[in-house]
């Protein structure tokens, strides 16, 4: 059934568009030869592994704690062009200080040599600092410049060798120059994205009458997904819509949407879900977005 729908989908991607799976490990491999027929294996992107429960389980042979997200991309080069950088937090600006009062900004310096493995014998030689002081790169390692580059950056201002000049050198980064996002990792933690518990106790307080789904995703979760794979107006599909929480996500995420479900059940709690949504829904990943209400949807039945 889901490489049926995967069929369906893969004609409808836009050049820069992607799938995202969702799989536990009981049937991930399974489902990865037969999305690799459907897309194609250059296609396939990676295996995100999303952390869905922090509690240990103490009855099983092994306490499961993640699931997967299979990824896969209409065209993966368009895709790296064009898909979004993580925000970065405040940790990361930190790292960037102005301790020889640089006119140009907050700078922070990364290493100056790099494993000699693809060097060229341009990158060996001893490295002369402003004071006199004469440096090697280390054992194993090689300059990231030529002599006559390095000497250049050094004239530019842009060497660092530490507050008394007898450092290490090490190369000045800016931040006026810095991309400020974050390349996605492969590994994504409950603290960061929400777990299984999360959504239900968040469905829970919604709905408290309505019978729970088994494995609902948390709206961080999906807010990454979309944050990472998507702009405000582009048009996000759910084939298995669920409890709604692609389609609530996707609407405070000012995207366009469509989510298909066959369940009457599931679908009357994901209009009353979007209905919150509509009127200012503050739980979930509003605050995180942004989101304080407005919009609308429409609802179809499809004609057997």
């Amino acid at each position: 059934m889901v490489v049926q729908r995967l069929e369906v989908v893969r004609p409808l991607l836009t050049s820069d568009g992607s799938v995202w799976i969702s799989i536990d490990d009981r049937e991930a491999h399974y489902l990865k030869v037969a999305a690799d027929r459907v897309f194609g294996r250059e296609n396939f992107l990676a295996t995100v592994v999303w952390q869905q429960r922090t509690t240990r389980e103490n009855r099983r042979a092994f306490s499961v704690s993640h699931e997967y997200l299979l990824v896969y991309a209409a065209d993966p080069g368009v895709f790296r062009i064009r898909r979004n950088r993580l925000a970065v937090g405040p940790g990361f600006l930190e790292r960037y200080q102005n301790p020889d009062s640089d006119p140009r900004g907050p700078w922070q310096s990364v290493s100056a040599n790099a494993q000699d493995g693809h060097a060229t014998p341009s990158q060996y030689y001893p490295l002369i600092a402003p004071n006199g002081t004469i440096h090697n790169p280390p054992k194993g390692r090689a300059w990231v410049y030529t002599r006559a580059r390095m000497e250049q950056e050094i004239r530019a201002g842009n060497v660092w060798f530490g507050a008394t000049g007898n450092g290490v050198p090490r190369l000045k980064r800016f931040l006026a120059n810095a991309k400020l996002g974050l390349t996605p990792e492969t590994l994504w933690r409950a603290e960061e994205v929400g777990t299984s518990d999360e959504a239900k106790k968040h469905l829970l307080k919604m709905f408290p009458h309505h019978l729970l789904f088994d494995t609902p995703k948390p709206e961080r979760l999906l807010a990454r997904i979309l944050q990472i794979a998507t702009d405000e107006g582009d048009t996000v599909l759910d084939p298995f819509l669920g409890s709604g929480t692609t389609a609530a996500v996707a609407h405070k995420m000012r995207r366009s949407y469509i989510g298909i479900e066959r369940n009457p059940d599931a679908l009357n709690l994901s209009l009353r879900r979007l209905r919150s949504v509509v009127d200012g829904d503050e739980s979930g990943c509003s605050i995180q977005v942004g989101w304080e209400g407005g919009g609308g949807f429409e609802a179809f039945r499809a004609m057997p």
